[in-house]
């Protein structure tokens, strides 16, 4: 299990759009990947669940990979949460 803490950079946070590129991000893969806010924890390559935490600019979020390439995963979409989904 790797896991690792950002803040979400971008205004209006895991709305569709930069929700469809974590998720893409994520399935890019074999690890089994969650993301985690206030408690509540969804798997990172659904797009449903990834809305449904309402994830805000500012929101401190948790991703969490277990699994062949973790850590890798972990660094990628935390790379992508950082850069703010060139938003």
């Amino acid at each position: 299990m790797y896991v690792k803490e950002v803040v979400v950079q971008n205004q209006v946070g895991l709305h569709a759009r930069p929700a469809t590129f974590f998720i893409q991000k994520a399935n890019e893969f074999k690890s089994s990947i969650w993301v985690e806010k206030d408690e509540r924890r969804v798997n990172a390559k659904s797009l449903l669940g990834v809305l449904s935490l309402g994830i805000m600019g500012g929101t401190e979020i948790r991703i969490i990979a277990g699994g062949s390439d973790e850590k890798a995963a972990v660094e990628e979409l935390v790379k992508l949460v950082e850069s703010g989904f060139a938003e």
